[in-house]
């Protein structure tokens, strides 16, 4: 009887022998001839990548010879080579001209997603994409004979139905990943390497530099000591998050893991204590491919090159329909429909962030796919119903996560001693910040509103309404926040009341995921986001719509769904001496000041969930105006999406409690803390003489 993989395997013999026939063969354009030969000789390398891993290259090759082969795998999208790279989509639009320069730049960013997969030994997902490949070209070869050649329309066709009929394989492969441990790739790689030998780290498939072997070389030369420190707190704040919350972890029998490569000897410490609390680990695959959204995953290696990752983020504009919509919804339903056990045993995702990439400020392209209004609207539409579809088989109420933050070599010459003083600033005493922060809440509770103000080039001038307690006694508007499930310590927070919260938000820089914004301002009206502006380009058009593209998440308006404030005056002042500010992740810099999040509520989808602070007192400030709708108008009630925006404390000019009767609570003037018991988060800024 003929087995699946025999069956796979003759299709991608198939499809190797038509592209090996490519070498001779002319199209009689040579523009086109230069693309397909391109593309030939990638997917050469690509079996020859395949040959070498099945005859156990990865074991006997050298360090040297096994970082040739990874970069070849990725240079042509490399910065230093991207600007002629069929990849860019200027140079392919200017190569083979505005009918099917977008079409063909498509493929060829497709294509470049092959090396996970063939990596991993996912032969399905190898041959559809070569076979996709293949069938594009047999048009072209089809269309020369008869002296038409296709048009832009039909190869949009084609993509068409390739990211529809494979939607159901990448739907059930994805959410395999994230919630079955059977024979996960990442795991097994956290598990089963020597991690002693860096050679390891290639056998992902992902691009390696020199930052991943350095960042695996200097874990594997720390104490197990100070690994444990690493992982346990981490691990820890994923227990608590389900303590603090009441949830039911002996339900639970799986987490996800989220690291950047060359962090496994933590990641392995970290498996090996979630297996104690009952927890099998799965740690799912990145993904460069249309089928999935770009960059999602769980471990992932070194971004080649993100203005190419950038350029190709609205690449759907090329299929995006109601009918691929609906699609897309039913293949998910379906795949967390087969793993309907296993998603009820998800925990929630386990998540290593990492910092210091040199900074990204992405350039605009002209030819890049854009989405339409309409588009717009129906992704915005797609991402919620499929959270919906996601919290039917993953209940919101039942699960958590945990979020840590540790630095990487390319940083520079501070690294190690950054790496000791976020280490410490990680497992900072939890139970200080916890009784300094109840201070700032008794203060708060007796609120009617905020004002926060900047100094020196900071404009903000907000207005913050704060929810009316009840019952003071049992009630409580903000969360006392410690080390659970955000790491470090360090804030408290709650859900604003929209109306009657205005006024402007500004900073004159922010890093918000993984992009730069320069004199980023936001005014709100009643809660809700009305105008926006920043410097990043020469056109207003173009700094709105990076905006609304990457805070607004593509929505007309968002509302304040958080407001806190953030109390790590230590992680501040260590990221000022070692001058590393703008490296920090919002997981830090949130701590570092006074934060507003566009979007929805740190509670979303879990409004009713009773939650209580340390003081037994009830967090009742959860929900807003627009989250109130979630019973009547569920896809208006929620924007899936949530962005910090911090004030750093030099750029705190005040912020101040204004009570019903007008009188007012100094919180923070000028950057310190005022407020009395709040004098031990001024101790950091005494012993650094350099912090003004």
């Amino acid at each position: 009887m003929v087995n699946d993989r025999e069956i796979w395997m003759e299709r991608y013999g198939l499809a190797m022998d038509r592209i090996r026939g490519m070498e001779d063969e002319r199209l009689g354009r040579e523009e086109l001839d230069a693309y397909f030969a391109s593309c030939r000789e990638y997917l050469m390398m690509v079996e020859e990548s395949r040959l070498f891993l099945e005859k156990g290259g990865l074991k006997t090759a050298s360090l040297e010879e096994l970082g040739r082969r990874n970069r070849a795998l990725y240079a042509d999208i490399l910065p230093e080579r991207y600007g002629e790279s069929y990849g860019n989509p200027e140079a392919a639009v200017g190569k083979l001209g505005g009918e099917l320069g977008a079409e063909l730049c498509f493929l060829y960013a497709e294509l470049h997603s092959l090396p996970g997969f063939v990596f991993r030994g996912e032969l399905e997902e190898t041959v559809i994409r070569l076979e996709f490949f293949v069938e594009v070209y047999t048009a072209f070869v089809y269309g020369a004979r008869e002296g038409e050649l296709p048009s832009g329309r039909e190869v949009r066709e084609k993509i068409y139905w390739f990211v529809s009929d494979y939607a159901e394989t990448a739907a059930r492969r994805r959410v395999k990943e994230t919630v079955d441990p059977e024979g996960c790739f990442g795991a097994g790689m956290i598990l089963d390497s020597d991690l002693s030998d860096v050679r390891y780290l290639y056998g992902y498939g992902e691009y390696v530099t020199e930052n991943e072997l350095e960042t695996a070389r200097f874990l594997a030369g720390l104490s197990e000591e100070t690994i444990a420190a690493m992982a346990d707190t981490f691990t820890e704040g994923f227990r608590i998050g389900f303590e603090v919350t009441g949830k039911d972890l002996g339900r639970k029998s799986t987490v996800s893991l989220r690291y950047q490569i060359g962090f496994e000897r933590m990641m392995r410490r970290a498996i090996g204590n979630f297996e104690k609390m009952g927890l099998k680990a799965v740690a799912p695959s990145p993904s460069w491919s249309a089928l999935d959204g770009w960059g999602s995953g769980g471990y992932r290696g070194c971004i080649p090159n993100r203005q190419f990752v950038y350029d190709h983020k609205d690449d759907m504009a090329l299929f995006l329909d109601r009918n691929y919509m609906n699609r897309r919804l039913e293949v998910t339903r379906a795949a967390y429909g087969e793993f309907r056990e296993e998603a009820a045993g998800y925990a929630g995702p386990a998540v290593v962030e990492t910092f210091g990439e040199p900074d990204f400020t992405p350039e605009t392209k002209g030819h890049a796919c854009r989405l339409s209004g309409e588009q717009n609207r129906i992704w915005v539409e797609l991402r919620s119903r499929m959270g919906e579809v996601q919290r039917e088989f993953i209940r919101e109420e039942e699960r958590s996560f945990t979020a840590i933050a540790f630095p990487v070599p390319v940083i520079g010459e501070v690294f190690r001693e950054l790496f000791r003083e976020t280490v410490r600033i990680n497992t900072l005493d939890y139970m200080l910040y916890r009784r300094v922060q109840q201070n700032l809440i008794d203060a708060l509770d007796t609120a009617d509103y905020c004002e926060i103000k900047g100094m020196g080039a900071n404009r903000t001038d907000l207005k913050v309404n704060l929810y009316k307690l009840k019952d003071p006694e049992k009630e409580t508007i903000f969360e006392n926040c410690v080390a659970d499930v955000n790491i470090p310590v360090g804030e408290v927070f709650t859900s604003p009341v929209l109306q009657g919260t205005e006024g402007v938000l500004h900073v004159t820089r922010a890093f918000l995921g993984t992009l730069e914004y320069r004199d980023l301002s936001v005014t709100f009206e009643d809660g809700m986001v009305r105008d926006y502006s920043c410097a990043n380009f020469p056109s207003e058009e173009e700094n709105r719509r990076f905006i609304y593209e990457n805070i607004l998440a593509r929505h007309d308006t968002l509302p304040m769904g958080e407001f806190a404030i953030g109390t790590n005056t230590t992680a501040y002042v260590a990221a000022r001496r070692l001058g590393v500010e703008s490296k920090l992740p919002v997981l830090i810099a949130e701590k570092m000041g006074p934060h507003f999040a566009v979007g929805d509520t740190c509670y979303s989808h879990t409004e009713h969930v009773r939650v209580y602070n340390p003081d037994g007192k009830e967090i009742v400030a959860k929900s807003n105006a627009i989250a109130d709708l979630r019973d009547t108008s569920p896809l208006e009630a929620y924007y899936n999406c949530h962005t910090d925006i911090t004030i750093p404390y030099d750029e705190l000019g005040e912020l101040e409690a204004v009570r019903k009767d007008g009188t007012r609570i100094a919180i923070i003037r000028e950057g310190r803390f005022v407020l009395p018991g709040c004098e031990e988060l001024n101790k950091a800024f005494e012993e650094a003489d350099f912090v003004k």
